[in-house]
């Protein structure tokens, strides 16, 4: 197998942990594919042998790797985005971070994890991604995410304006600090702590939540997957903020956004007993009593 790995240059991902999954990853005889500038930073750390090469471009991986190893938080799995784009390699997040709802894989299980993978006791969750329709390269070549797109205001501690339209019918107008749309993947995230509902991975929705509403009555809203948004903004300030995943840029109220569902997902590694239910209440402590 072939196994491409991501992981910013990081303490806590030069531990024994890290060492342990190479040397795992070895002993199948796995051809290993690193991330340059992560190779660079760990070459001279860790006890790295055997079948050794690196990338720094998705072109580099596309039809030659089997698989990606995400090493970190739910962030840096955001990111192998740019590496796996719709070349349908699969991807399996391992939690050297802090929360992780993406990576759950705990530094504790990379052994059991890394021999499930390769024994391919695993199964592929297609996660359902945002893509900027207009402007077209408002964020590069990567103009998709999987968590959300949210627009903020930037200059100014006035609320801004955003206008948003489905399928060209108006919808509302938002008095708030900002807007987020975001995917099933996206509403553990930062549509979670503006109040969003949890939506289940493919359940075939968007969440479009206000960022502190200046009417108190505009609540989250859950449409179908299958509709187009446009969102228009204004405000005292020109500019705005607007961020996909991890990227952002600045807009003037010139710019319409449009967006819709991308036509291709991202394929995620669930392995053995790993569900979004159980993700949810480990993370969540749901069904635990703290009073004691």
């Amino acid at each position: 197998m072939k196994v491409a790995i991501y992981a910013r240059s990081t303490n806590d991902n030069v531990s024994e942990h890290i060492q342990a999954l190479f040397h795992k990853l070895n002993e199948y005889k796995t051809e290993i594919y690193v991330y340059e500038p992560y190779y660079q930073f760990i070459k001279q750390k860790l006890n790295i042998s055997g079948l050794i090469k690196t990338f720094s471009k998705h072109s580099e991986l596309a039809g030659v790797v089997d698989c990606m190893l995400s090493l970190g938080g739910d962030g840096t799995f955001l990111e192998t985005l740019t590496y796996v784009r719709n070349s349908n390699i699969p991807v399996l997040g391992i939690n050297t971070g802090r929360l992780g709802f993406l990576a759950n894989v705990a530094k504790t299980e990379i052994n059991a994890a890394i021999e499930a993978l390769l024994q391919k006791k695993f199964t592929i969750e297609k996660r359902a991604l945002l893509c900027v329709q207009e402007p077209s390269n408002l964020f590069g070549e990567v103009n998709y995410g999987l968590n959300e797109l949210t627009i903020m205001k930037k200059d100014s501690s006035a609320m801004i304006t955003i206008h948003a339209y489905i399928n060209g019918e108006y919808l509302n107008s938002y008095f708030a600090d900002g807007l987020i749309i975001a995917t099933p993947t996206g509403s553990t995230a930062y549509s979670l702590s503006c109040g969003g509902p949890l939506v289940m991975p493919g359940s075939e929705n968007f969440v479009i939540t206000p960022i502190a509403p200046h009417n108190l009555n505009v609540r989250p809203l859950v449409i179908s997957d299958n509709n187009v948004i446009t969102l228009k903004v204004e405000g005292r300030s020109p500019n705005y903020l607007v961020s996909l995943d991890s990227k952002s840029e600045v807009i003037d109220s010139s710019i319409e956004i449009m967006l819709k569902k991308a036509d291709f997902s991202l394929n995620l590694i669930k392995l053995e007993n790993q569900h979004f239910f159980n993700t949810i209440r480990n993370k969540l402590l749901w069904g635990l009593d703290k009073r004691n």
